[in-house]
């Protein structure tokens, strides 16, 4: 729901500003860190771990490339660049869309799987120690849904 054309324009509060600024810090920090841990620790920069990811939690392993794409938050071009480098891997291999021939999808290989096996702890180990771990007994599923809701107003105006 948007709000009134008045409230947009109020300035923000120093509670509000300070929110923002540091929200805006993590959102380039945050990949970043976990980014450095992947390689460092697995080996694996997080440009491939997350395509890894969300292919082994579909059925099949197997999803379109633009999808793919959308679920990264990558354009096709560079999912697809992705895609070749993590095929170079036997990690993943594309394979013409069944449903109508035209499109290609990504699937994950039984080799990519234990890949992505091996990467988890590295992954799971940064993404609490940069993340998780400082919010203690906050109220996660609170937050989890406000950001929800902040991604979903996001989709809606793209």
């Amino acid at each position: 729901m948007m709000a009134s054309t008045k409230q947009q324009s109020q300035p923000l509060s120093a509670s509000e500003e300070a929110f923002v600024r540091a929200l805006s810090r993590v959102l380039l920090e945050l990949p970043r860190a976990v980014d450095a841990d992947m390689v460092e620790g697995a080996g694996l920069p997080l440009s491939e771990y997350t395509p890894l990811m969300f292919l082994s939690e579909t059925p099949g392993r197997g999803m379109r490339m633009s999808e793919l794409a959308a679920v990264c938050s990558l354009s096709l071009s560079g999912m697809t660049r992705v895609v070749i480098r993590l095929e170079k891997h036997g990690w993943v291999e594309r394979v013409k869309c069944a449903e109508d021939g035209r499109g290609w999808n990504a699937v994950l290989t039984d080799a990519g799987f234990e890949r992505l096996e091996q990467a988890w702890p590295t992954h799971l180990a940064s993404v609490r120690r940069h993340l998780v771990d400082h919010f203690g007994d906050q109220d996660l599923a609170g937050l989890t849904l406000a950001l929800q809701r902040v991604a979903s107003d996001q989709g809606d105006h793209s």
